[in-house]
């Protein structure tokens, strides 16, 4: 980064170069209990309306799929680590998930909510001499598995997929050609959970090889660390709220558009647009828009909607949102990860016309752009500092809270590159950052990137294997 620009006169001018601080954002917990930490806040307040007997839920049906063997490791692994598993120093000590501890909700895993992936269906599935072919057998095969538990009379509210390693080893991803999509690349994850959407059911994966994990395992993180991450999403899953976010701005929408290409190479111009919206508690929907023509040899590597597409997706957003929760927001934020050209940004202008207060915002990592301090770690988390006419935002970086800084490489920040609307920018860098704690699929202290946007690679690679017999549904726990 140069230290002077020059105008058209030829005169050198020095960029005016400002900093400002935003203490770390607060959570919401139990009892309406704050702390900085999700780990913590949990361990000491209980997660978020524990208090409430309608929306805080006292049991959690689990069923199961896997073989006899993984069936039984990932039930005996969600026993004992149920009644909470001791940390290292490094790691919190997770503090269990029952209904006197933890997050204050009892697992109940009956017998009835299991379905048994057998030594012969496996061994079918291992004599398809083609790759393709055992993915696709594979994904068929978990899909019946999870049909029946689905079509249980009391059926299981989260079903786990402690699915073997035996049947793993053929289907994790697959290439191959295909005579009408072209080169096509594949997960069993994300298919497993596009399938899982025909019976409405989330899922939450436990692999044999963390459920049989020993202190001398290699590969697999401590257990106090898988543990909070698996009931931490697991409880989002069966309808409880690990924590909300403490925002200032109550009532607004936040909604992040990204874009994805169909499976294969041959859809070559096409492109579906994505919206995800958060609201103010953190509650997500997601809505997929229209597919549209862009071809990157000539129009560049981003997509764009046109005025029509833009309008169109953010109406069709807010429709959906008060369909979903019968409110209205009070203000809309948009989030994307490039600029907005003219087109788009008129389209989603009109299409929030109707909302007291919006602000569209571009926003997007810059590694070519560090502020440096004088201290033995690197920038802040939550330092905002702009060149010129430019913002930046750390959203990693050394946390004062924790008294550490725990990612171990050299923190990028986020550039704002595009503001249009009613906030300042310290109040967009401030929801920015609280933002990033909003992953309720981990319990880490905090992302690199806001909700809106960290989450559209997730959705889109979901959506991506979503069958064309399928309705994609609005809710987020099925794509994480």
């Amino acid at each position: 980064m140069t230290n002077s620009t020059q105008t058209l006169s030829g005169e050198l001018v020095t960029p005016r170069v400002t900093c400002h601080y935003h203490e770390e954002p607060r959570l919401v917990f139990g009892c309406g209990r704050e702390h900085v930490s999700p780990q913590a806040g949990i361990s000491i307040f209980g997660p978020r309306y524990v208090e409430s007997s309608t929306r805080h839920p006292a049991t959690a049906r689990i069923g199961l799929i896997g073989s006899g063997r993984s069936v039984a490791s990932a039930e005996q692994w969600i026993t004992n680590s149920s009644t909470g598993v001791a940390g290292d120093g490094i790691n919190l000590d997770f503090p269990g998930y029952q209904e006197d501890r933890g997050f204050f909700t009892r697992p109940i895993m009956d017998t009835g909510w299991r379905e048994s992936i057998t030594t012969n269906e496996m061994a079918a599935i291992g004599s398809l001499k083609r790759r393709r072919d055992k993915f696709v057998e594979s994904v068929k095969l978990v899909s019946d598995k999870m049909r029946l538990l689905a079509e249980k009379e009391s059926e299981p509210q989260v079903i786990v997929l402690a699915l073997p390693d035996e049947l793993l080893k053929h289907c994790r991803t697959v290439d191959y050609r295909d005579d009408e999509l072209g080169s096509v690349h594949r997960d069993f994850r994300r298919a497993i959970k596009a399938e899982a959407m025909r019976y409405r059911v989330p899922t939450q994966i436990l692999l044999q090889h963390t459920s049989e994990a020993t202190p001398a395992s290699r590969n697999v993180d401590h257990r106090s660390r898988c543990a909070w991450n698996f009931f931490t999403g697991l409880h989002y899953k069966v309808g409880g709220t690990p924590w909300g976010p403490k925002m200032k701005s109550p009532g607004t929408l936040y909604i992040g558009v990204s874009f994805f290409p169909p499976l294969g190479s041959e859809s070559g111009t096409m492109q579906t647009s994505v919206a995800q919206a958060f609201d103010d508690s953190g509650e997500g929907i997601v809505l997929r828009g229209k597919d549209f023509q862009w071809d990157q040899s000539q129009m560049g590597n981003s997509p764009h909607l046109d005025e029509e597409q833009a309008q169109e997706l953010i109406t069709e957003a807010l429709k959906r949102y008060q369909d979903e929760t019968k409110q209205t927001p009070r203000r809309v934020v948009i989030h994307k990860s490039s600029r907005y050209w003219p087109g788009e940004l008129l389209g989603f202008q009109r299409a929030v016309s109707t909302v007291p207060e919006f602000d569209l915002v571009s926003v997007w990592s810059n590694d070519r752009v560090r502020l440096l301090r004088q201290a033995s770690y690197p920038a802040l988390r939550g330092t905002q500092f702009s060149v010129g006419e430019i913002t930046y935002l750390y959203t990693t970086g050394y946390i004062p809270s924790m008294r550490a800084f725990p990612h171990g490489h050299v923190p990028s920040p986020l550039q704002i590159a595009d503001h249009h609307g009613d906030a300042s920018i310290h109040q967009i860098c401030a929801e920015i950052l609280a933002l990033t704690k909003l992953n309720w699929n981990s319990a880490f202290f905090a992302a690199a990137e806001p909700i809106t946007l960290k989450f559209s690679r997730a959705v889109s690679n979901v959506m991506r294997e979503i069958p064309p017999d399928v309705k994609p549904l609005p809710q987020f726990k099925f794509y994480i």
